[in-house]
């Protein structure tokens, strides 16, 4: 799996996952035991530097991201993806809720073999589990590019959690991820 340097303290590696609307999907990760960093952006596109504008036009062809840093001696890429496919529905196509385009897409963007087969057998388990009644739709796909959303994006809920589609929309949906996954919180 990709390591990166961890000043010293070990290593760590990187999960890039596209879970609809970025500000929710951030918002659950910086709350999980292990995750070291949460950035917002973009993956899977054909635009270098794309603006959130530009995504939003869907004309880039990315999809609004996280890559999230973890330590994996704390929680494993599989568990990481048990949180991702908890967090959001993966049977809608380029839909989460109210949100709509491809760049709401659900889709993995794995950095190595290990990462495509856990993703895969992820997906094939809680399809047999029929948790959903529609199939996953989940793209699992190489990561390319991973671009920076603008600063105003980055840890979004906890800035502007008075904003409307905080309190409506990702306010909900970490409340829900609290109750249920109690063990896996940062403490």
């Amino acid at each position: 799996m990709m390591a990166e340097s961890n000043g010293g303290a070990g290593r760590t590696e990187i999960a890039t996952l596209g879970g609809g609307c970025f500000w929710c999907t951030e918002a659950v990760y910086l709350e999980v035991r292990g995750v070291e960093k949460v950035e917002s952006g973009y993956s899977g596109g054909h635009v270098p530097n794309p603006t959130y504008r530009q995504v939003c036009s869907e004309t880039t062809g990315h999809a609004e991201v996280v890559q999230v840093t973890f330590d994996p001696e704390v929680i494993s890429y599989r568990e990481i993806l048990e949180v991702f496919f908890a967090t959001h529905d993966p049977t809608t196509l380029n839909r989460q809720g109210a949100d709509v385009g491809t760049q709401y897409r659900s889709a993995v963007f794995y950095h190595d073999e290990e990462q495509r087969e856990a993703a895969e057998a992820v997906i094939s388990e809680l399809g047999a589990q029929g948790i959903w009644e529609d199939p996953i739709v989940t793209e699992v796909v190489p990561f390319e590019e991973f671009y920076v959303a603008e600063d105003y994006h980055q840890n979004y809920f906890a800035s502007n959690g008075y904003q409307p589609y905080c309190q409506v929309i990702i306010a909900p949906k970490v409340a829900k991820f609290r109750r249920e996954h109690l063990e896996r919180l940062k403490a």
